[in-house]
């Protein structure tokens, strides 16, 4: 082995752990612990808020009016129990293989192959989705009207893989100075929004208040069922709830990092999604909102503040480069984690000096270049499409991290493992309660019709492909277990 690179094949492979030993990840070797707690924790504020909040809720509130925030709220609540019951099995044994680690100790390697490529999906049809909203931002500026929006999308994939191949470290800091770029422009949003209420200012023709949303069909002008019908798309805005879990395995004493930075989310949810989204139904009518631009750059060009529009228009160009650079920095430990295993492509458990799984974060890139193509045959409806997509790898990821956290609550009854102090609450009711909210997200995407009941009619076809890829990988898992087995014998 070279001193540049380590691949799958030349680590040792964790078998079933020793009663009373905790499970050992095999995956996790080669990394270095440099994600510090500031990292983690504007990681997780990172997470929390994305393309789904600075792109997709105009789209959401023009089709379902001030009621989005009613959806953000529950949708919110329970990201907030799947991050927490990732929370718990990372105080257990931090993993950078994550939630594939767990339910490869609770479930076998058939749920770790199942965990992971649901996450793969999620994340490659994320990535799409980012660099076509990095395109969708870009128009907005003169300079780049005429750019064909497939070009922009190839140029965002390029940038932000050249970044994330660097080192952990390097990602840290970029996600570190993304969030700080979010969060500022999200506080200075709503201190211009408040002031804007409060003193009564006209914004684009229209007095601010609960006349807006009073004079204009209510809290439900369409109706109930669009917001309901909504939820599906709004899960996918948290979707990188995850991520801190993933990046504990590269943190610097996640014991006591951890808790505090997943803790926050909760509190972060309220503020900034439900918060933004009341004020953005406060300021103008839900009519005056689309999916073509960010309503925050809706807000601000109705102000007519000179700049102001242009500069929240560079703010969600960099959370969608948030989101991509952080779906690749995942999906490149998920899959390596898989590969040691077997379950994924040799060449994606490559490592570089730096420590960085290169090989898992080119195939994500690669699908990237798929949404490239998509932004040239269809940029109209290349986001929604793959949005679909997205939910309905996020959905599995989300229902398969509550799944191991039920088996693991399951074992702390048996006394084969023990419960750290950082608990998901009101087990196992809460696992239960969030696996019947995500089927029923499903049957949601179904009633939506369109693009969403397509997605849904595809699910057999994800299973049969899933299904197809376990028999191609199967002789090989069992061969590193064999040989594994065979070195604890001996």
């Amino acid at each position: 082995m070279s001193d540049r690179t380590m691949t799958a094949a030349d680590t040792t492979v964790a078998g079933p752990p020793a009663t009373g030993t905790p499970h050992v990840d095999a995956g996790d070797a080669g990394y270095r612990k440099d994600l510090k707690s500031r990292h983690i924790n504007m990681i997780a504020i990172g997470g929390a808020i994305g393309t789904g909040l600075f792109l997709g809720a105009g789209g959401r509130m023009a089709n379902a009016g001030p009621s989005l925030f009613i959806a953000y709220a529950v949708c919110g609540v329970f990201a907030f129990f799947v991050v927490r019951a990732l929370g718990e099995l990372v105080l257990y044994r931090p993993s950078s293989g994550a939630f594939v680690s767990y339910a490869r100790e609770f479930m076998g390697e058939k749920g770790a192959y199942t965990a992971g490529w649901l996450y793969f999906l999620n994340w490659s049809t994320t990535a799409i989705a980012d660099i076509t909203a990095a395109a969708t931002y870009a128009h907005f500026w003169a300079m780049f009207s005429d750019v064909p929006q497939w070009i922009l999308a190839l140029i965002a994939l390029a940038v932000v893989l050249a970044a994330n191949l660097i080192s952990v470290k390097y990602f840290g800091e970029m996600e570190f100075w993304f969030a700080i770029i979010k969060v500022g422009a999200l506080v200075a949003f709503m201190l211009v929004g408040i002031f804007l209420v409060v003193t009564q200012h006209e914004v684009g023709g229209h007095t601010p208040g609960l006349s807006t949303i009073t004079d204009n069909g209510g809290i439900f002008p369409l109706g109930v069922m669009p917001m309901m019908l909504l939820i599906q798309g709004v899960v996918f805005a948290y979707a990188s709830v995850e991520l801190c879990g993933v990046a504990a395995g590269e943190t610097e004493n996640p014991q006591k990092i951890m808790p505090k930075a997943i803790n926050s989310i909760m509190w972060r949810v309220g503020l900034f999604y439900v918060g933004s989204v009341v004020l953005l139904a406060l300021l103008l009518p839900y009519t005056a909102y689309s999916a073509d631009q960010s309503p925050f750059v809706t807000l601000f060009d109705k102000l007519g503040i000179p700049g102001a529009a242009g500069v929240m228009n560079l703010v969600v160009l960099t959370a969608a480069l948030s989101s991509l650079n952080s779906g690749l920095y995942s999906t490149g430990r998920i899959l390596r984690s898989m590969s040691v295993s077997g379950s994924a492509p040799k060449f994606t458990g490559v490592m570089n000096k730096g420590g960085v799984p290169y090989g898992g974060i080119l195939l994500t890139a690669g699908f990237g270049v798929v949404g490239v193509f998509l932004n040239y045959v269809m940029p109209g409806d290349a986001f929604e499409l793959v949005l679909n997509f997205a939910s309905i790898g996020i959905i599995g990821t989300w229902g398969m991290i509550m799944v191991c956290s039920l088996l693991f609550w399951h074992r702390s009854k048996d006394g084969r493992v023990t419960r750290p102090g950082y608990r998901l609450p009101w087990a196992p009711y809460t696992q239960i309660v969030t696996l019947v909210f995500l089927a029923s997200v499903l049957v949601l995407m179904w009633m939506d019709g369109g693009i969403g009941r397509t997605t849904v009619n595809c699910l057999p076809l994800i299973a049969l492909a899933l299904v197809g890829g376990w028999y191609v990988v199967r002789k090989r898992v069992g061969s590193i277990a064999a040989r594994h087995k065979g070195a604890d014998v001996a």
